[in-house]
């Protein structure tokens, strides 16, 4: 393993997700504090959407993660434009969060595994390797999900609040805690958790035999 690989463990495709789940958060965090919030909103609906065409062009497909995750942030978004009222992005995360834990679950209890059926393609891994790291993964979005509504409500967005004497608002608070402390954290615990899944790996030679079964299966059931 090389040193660039040892003290950045990401591939492209991870890489360019953080990118499209924490730069619009940080334009935001930026044109709140210059302008105002209407110019932070807007300013998230159009890295958003920059951000899901770099997925495209860069990777050439668009994973139905981020897809899904870019579709609330900019409906959210909207609505916090009608509203007036930025409450409605801070919700959104806690929304998305809950409801992947809740599919993530779902799909471990019918059998139907999330990211086995999003990444079986590009990774390989047992059942119970797939299994284990959807029940981690299950265990984030879900601490994630109350870890966002306790700061949500601790820091209401449209009160003042001092932060190492400099007054700030809530709002700013709730951005500064996604981008200090969900990033790196979550970076953190999805490659600890990675780590692990090396054990579970299947060896290329069986993949290899498996793939060859299933196309001469496909082959004989063509009339």
């Amino acid at each position: 393993m090389s040193f660039l690989r040892r003290i950045y463990p990401f591939n492209l495709e991870q890489t360019v997700n953080l990118l499209s789940e924490f730069g619009p958060l940080i334009t935001l965090f930026i044109m709140n504090a210059l302008f105002n919030v209407t110019v932070g909103i807007w300013s998230l609906i159009v890295t958003t959407l920059l951000a899901l065409i770099a997925m495209r062009v860069v990777l050439n497909k668009l994973p139905i993660l981020a897809l899904v995750a870019g579709s609330f942030t900019l409906i959210f978004s909207f609505i916090s434009l009608r509203t007036h009222d930025p409450v409605w992005i801070q919700i959104k995360v806690t929304l998305f969060n809950a409801a992947f834990a809740v599919v993530l679950g779902a799909g471990l209890v019918l059998k139907r595994n999330f990211f086995k059926y999003a990444f079986e393609k590009t990774f390989h891994y047992t059942e119970e390797g797939w299994n284990r790291f959807t029940l981690g993964m299950m265990i984030l979005f879900s601490i994630l999900a109350v870890a966002n509504e306790v700061i949500r409500i601790a820091f209401w967005h449209s009160k003042e609040f001092t932060l190492f004497g400099n007054p700030t608002t809530g709002l700013q608070i709730w951005i500064l805690f996604k981008v200090a402390v969900v990033m790196p954290v979550s970076g953190l615990y999805a490659f600890l958790l990675t780590r692990p899944m090396r054990k579970y790996a299947i060896p290329p030679e069986d993949v290899a035999a498996a793939e060859a079964t299933e196309t001469a299966v496909e082959v004989s059931m063509i009339p």
